[in-house]
């Protein structure tokens, strides 16, 4: 079974390295073939050169993730067959044991992860972001909430692995169902106090003070019938040009927060529409429907790691001879991903379905004209290629492209 499970992981694993790096290559491909015209669609809303640096922001990022890919598979190997676990293991389990070992086990896989990935970011947000006029964080900023990240990963996470090891440990062979249920719980209350206590703590929010604007987001939520705790402005310009929106929270902590720049380059009517769109997902209960989603697969994928936590194959058939809570945890958030890849157009699938009914929603209640509008700036702000790949588009996007979005909105 070692022998079988290893051949299987590899082979997976192999594949999803295959099929990442095929579809980056006709991602590139595609975009630099559409890069020398706009197409007809867009021929009198956007500028060649707007069409052409898109064009190559994307192309960069695309090879960026080709990079960052063969990092990831390095890691993980050398995590698993390469002994990095069992070397952690053989460290720490001399000098504590118990809840205290596997949360120093846990946390000293994550500190590697993010050792690892920190060139990576700095990479991306210091000379791509910065390439193509999008960044706006200063390396003090970054290193300030790089501080506040790990403490609040540390403050939360804690605690939090403390009692799911705990519940592993104390609960039997029905310790994932108990582990669900918690879990569950710990995201419901975050979901809760992330827009007062959490957001906060790396962002300014202040209330929308647009009288003109407000009137006419307020009379659009009237229409619609939606209650929320406040409309506020995020300084979102402090670290990025990139512009959006959002809705966060529930019941008497939700909100609807605007990007800055977004506020400044979008007209009134447009980012009515942009918000019609946003209230699209929730009318269709998008959110509670990933939400219940996301739980669901918990469940499934938490009871399969009960079963296999009493499997010694599992273990070294990853390279890891010894067996413990701790690294059963570890190695299935490794492999997981690996062997749920295919599932990935599903995903998206789903999402794209949302982003349609969300658009519906949004030309019934505001203008399909002005969501349109809107549209093709935040494509333009963010640098949004309007030529994607079809295949790559279908596996990994969460929105429709650019143009079947916009046509079927014209049809509306």
């Amino acid at each position: 079974m070692t022998n079988t499970f290893s051949l299987a992981f590899l082979l997976a694993l192999a594949l999803m390295v295959l099929i990442r790096r095929k579809l980056a290559d006709r991602q590139i491909a595609h975009v630099l073939a559409h890069r020398a015209a706009v197409p007809e669609q867009f021929a009198d809303r956007l500028e060649l050169s707007a069409h052409q640096k898109a064009a190559d922001y994307t192309v960069e990022q695309t090879r960026f993730g080709r990079i960052a890919l063969a990092f990831e598979v390095v890691l993980l190997l050398c995590l698993t067959f390469g002994g990095g676990l069992q070397f952690l293991h053989e460290t720490l389990s001399a000098r504590l044991d118990g809840l205290a070992y596997g949360v120093a086990m846990i946390f000293s896989v994550m500190l590697i992860s993010a050792l690892i990935d920190l060139p990576l970011s700095l990479y991306k947000q210091f000379v791509i972001e910065a390439k193509y006029g999008f960044n706006r964080m200063t390396i003090r900023l970054f290193v300030v909430d790089l501080v506040k990240q790990t403490a609040l990963g540390v403050v939360i996470g804690a605690p939090v692995l403390l009692a799911v090891l705990w519940l592993m440990a104390q609960m039997g062979n029905l310790w994932w169902l108990y582990v669900w249920l918690f879990w569950c719980a710990f995201n419901l209350l975050i979901l809760f106090i992330y827009p007062t206590w959490i957001a906060p703590l790396f962002n300014k929010f202040s209330p929308l003070d647009d009288a003109p604007l407000k009137a006419r987001i307020e009379s659009l939520l009237g229409r619609c019938g939606f209650a929320v705790g406040g409309l506020f402005v995020m300084d979102g310009s402090k670290r990025s040009n990139h512009g959006n929106a959002y809705f966060t929270g529930f019941g008497k902590t939700k909100r609807i927060v605007f990007f800055d720049t977004l506020l400044s380059r979008l007209q009134p009517a447009e980012i009515e529409a942009v918000l019609a769109h946003e209230l699209g997902h929730f009318k269709h209960h998008h959110v509670i429907k990933r939400i219940a989603l996301l739980f669901a697969l918990s469940l499934i994928f938490l009871a399969a790691l009960g079963y296999l936590q009493g499997a010694p194959w599992f273990f070294t058939g990853l390279g890891v001879e010894a067996q413990n809570t701790a690294l059963s945890l570890i190695l299935f958030f490794l492999v997981v991903p690996v062997f749920t890849f295919l599932a990935t157009p599903l995903s998206s699938q789903l999402s794209r379905r949302h982003e349609f009914e969300a658009d519906r929603y949004a030309a019934e209640h505001a203008s399909a004209d002005e969501l349109i509008k809107a549209l093709v700036k935040l494509y333009e702000d963010n640098a949004a290629t309007l030529t994607p790949d079809p295949l790559h588009s279908l596996f990994y996007d969460s929105h429709p492209p650019a143009a079947l979005r916009i046509a079927r909105l014209s049809g509306l």
